[in-house]
């Protein structure tokens, strides 16, 4: 699992982009990937998978408001 913040999180079109903790890579992040409700500058934790939708974070957890 890889830590994380969350830039930007559309809630209605399920859609967002979360900066990794070392600052080195942004990942697309998309409702279905979505475990805890996010919105933006949430501290969280996600795995990055291969989709069809190119590389994303999935299973992403609030760990901080």
């Amino acid at each position: 699992m890889k830590l994380g913040t969350v830039k930007f999180y559309d809630k209605e079109k399920g859609f967002g982009f979360i900066t990794s903790s070392n600052g080195y890579f942004e990942l697309r992040v998309y409702a279905h990937g979505v475990v805890d409700q996010i919105e933006s500058n949430n501290i969280v934790q996600f795995d990055v998978e291969q989709t069809k939708l190119g590389v994303e974070a999935v299973k992403v957890t609030v760990l901080s408001a």
